[in-house]
């Protein structure tokens, strides 16, 4: 996950296409670290938002707006003195690095045209956004680097910008194959660092993808490949850098589950777990991505605390369920104590007393059996203490078998919540598993003023429609899954259920056909309930699948827990390619 060079010329390349000939009618400030450029080209109107955020540098095409200050900062004002109204006449990117130069021509104070080049630099904590006149005098920049901040290069108004080596990184483009190979051959580290260590712009995923085409093992050190490996790496990795230099992009999100896990310009064949969202262009493939991106760490970070109650509850369940696994093993023996009681108060008159133990017949299977005494008491006293412990661990027994189930239910109940927040895809989901911890006693509800209104649940379980055009409804957490089997779904509506793991109830409205649908709609509904359950990153999940009717909930039951008898099953991969999901 990195906005590598590769990006950046495929980003060069789409503003090259859309920019060039196009005048700069606007420009604003919206957060210290980003400008908005608002560009007419011909018919269209195009707004670019070049960001040098420390931990999001980006350049992309937006539609969205933003609000901007009362007052423009100092470097927006300069822009729009130099170049509001200007022509763009090129976006270049220097080599592979992660740097675009917009070059704009305007008229000056005294109606001469003069060039300038705003150059963004996007490079993590590095990046910035710099106004140079011709010559690449710097006039401004939107961050100030001085001296005591950088030993390398001083970004300040009068000094000279250069792009700094201190990598000494090759720029793969101007590279014939053999000088690829033989840079190859002279590096000792693993393949899968040896093309971002040795070339400008290439990074990790890039790398592997390489190494995955050549089929070559990436933890192997390059220097230690045969000559026909070592041509054969080169070679592949010349035909990738064609696709760069003929515009060959390919502008794609990956998936691993639901979450954005990579994007890239290149096919990334490597990733052959994940699922892949193609896009038109680079620009819509980095909002899609950083907007996806962010959504799943805000909602991480908003679950944070569900999640640490959920898993101190779940291991004080379990360190409490081995307790009583251990006590209620330790009442295996209560049916020796009753035995020796029996025997004891059969044999007990024949016994002297003060013996330390009784060896005497054991009428049931008239095997001889040594009884442990205690010789302070009598045989028949004896008797008495051994019934007394049968019937104390017996007791016990019967107590614990309940409680061990109690407990068992309780972590299968946490179990399913801990999968609720793994499903939650935005705050409304995190109210309900939110509520359903409150309702249920785990947490305690903030009491607040007398005006206090009741929490609004506004989330929805999710809504597909099967290839052959049946509705299937999937619930998102514990209380939705409730809702839907008790409330929403009819008598002869399928229910499925991935088997003994947590998970959501899918509920395949039928109109009354019951099992008469096509069998495409039930392995489609049985893929939805496998990938939204525990069992999500299994390559196969087993599914139960029922009648509506036959589905009943326990007395006492928690949210979402129910029993079935006489289902159906089947094997279904986690998939949610099949059917479509609607607006929520």
């Amino acid at each position: 996950m990195a906005l590598d060079g590769i990006v950046i010329a495929s980003l060069a390349d789409e503003f090259s296409r859309c920019l060039i000939g196009g005048r700069i009618s606007r420009i604003a400030q919206p957060e210290p670290d980003e400008l908005l450029l608002t560009v007419k080209a011909g018919r269209d109107t195009y707004k670019l938002l070049l960001s040098a955020s420390a931990g999001l540098p980006l350049a992309y095409f937006t539609e969205n707006t933003f609000s901007n200050p009362a007052t423009a900062p100092n470097f927006c004002m300069l822009l729009r003195k130099h170049i509001g109204n200007g022509r763009i006449l090129s976006v270049r990117q220097p080599g592979l690095e992660r740097i675009l130069d917009i070059e704009v021509e305007h008229l000056d104070e005294l109606g001469d045209l003069q060039k300038k080049h705003l150059i963004i630099e996007l490079m993590g904590k590095h990046s910035n956004i710099i106004f140079c006149e011709e010559g690449d005098r710097i006039i401004d920049s939107i961050k100030h680097v001085s001296a005591q901040m950088s030993s390398v290069r001083e970004v300040l108004p009068g000094r000279q910008w250069f792009i700094p080596d201190t990598m000494h990184k090759l720029n793969p483009l101007e590279l014939p194959e053999t000088e690829i190979r033989s840079a190859l051959a002279s590096c000792s580290r693993p393949g899968h660092k040896a093309f971002y260590t040795l070339f400008t712009g290439i990074s990790p995923a890039i790398s592997e993808e390489v190494l995955f085409r050549a089929g070559i093992d990436g933890a192997v050190p390059c220097s230690e490949l045969d000559e026909l490996s070592l041509t054969h790496l080169a070679h592949t990795f010349f035909l990738l850098l064609d696709e760069v230099k003929s515009g060959q992009f390919f502008p794609s999100v990956y998936y691993l589950g639901q979450e954005p896990v990579e994007f890239s310009s290149l096919q990334l064949s490597s990733l052959t777990e994940c699922a892949r969202t193609d896009f038109d262009s680079p620009s819509r493939m980095l909002e899609q991505f950083y907007a996806e991106k962010n959504q799943a760490v805000r909602i991480r970070q908003k679950s944070a605390e569900l999640r640490k109650v959920v898993q101190t509850l779940l291991e004080r369940s379990r360190k409490k369920y081995d307790l009583q696994e251990k006590q209620l093993k330790d009442t295996e023996k209560r049916d020796k104590y009753r035995l020796y009681g029996e025997l004891l108060t059969t044999y007990g008159y024949q016994l002297p007393a003060g013996e330390r133990e009784a060896k005497v017949v054991n009428f049931y299977d008239n095997q001889e059996i040594t009884i442990p005494l205690d010789d302070t008491m009598s045989p028949l006293d004896n008797a008495k203490r051994y019934y007394e412990k049968y019937s104390k661990q017996k007791r016990t027994c019967e107590a614990l078998t309940g409680h061990l189930q109690e407990t068992g239910d309780e972590i299968s109940h946490l179990e399913s919540i801990a999968a609720s927040i793994d499903m939650a895809q935005n705050p409304d989901d995190l109210v309900q598993i939110k509520e359903e911890l409150i309702q249920c006693g785990y947490m305690r509800r903030h009491v607040q003023t007398k005006g206090r209104q009741k929490v609004k649940l506004s989330s929805r379980p999710w809504h597909y429609l099967s290839s052959d055009g049946f509705d299937i409804y999937v619930g998102r957490n514990n209380l939705q899954n409730e809702e839907l089997t008790f409330k929403f779904a009819e008598g002869k509506d399928l229910w499925f259920h991935a088997k003994k793991i947590p998970g959501s109830h899918v509920i395949v409205k039928t109109g009354g056909r019951g099992f008469e649908i096509p069998d495409r709609t039930c392995e489609e509904a049985a893929s939805l309930a496998a990938y939204y359950s525990q069992g999500r990153n299994a390559e196969k999940v087993e599914i139960d699948y029922i009648d509506k009717k036959q589905v009943k909930k326990p007395a006492g039951g928690k949210p979402g827990f129910v029993i079935y008898h006489s289902n159906y099953s089947m094997v279904a991969a986690p998939d949610i390619s099949g059917p479509t999901l609607l607006e929520e």
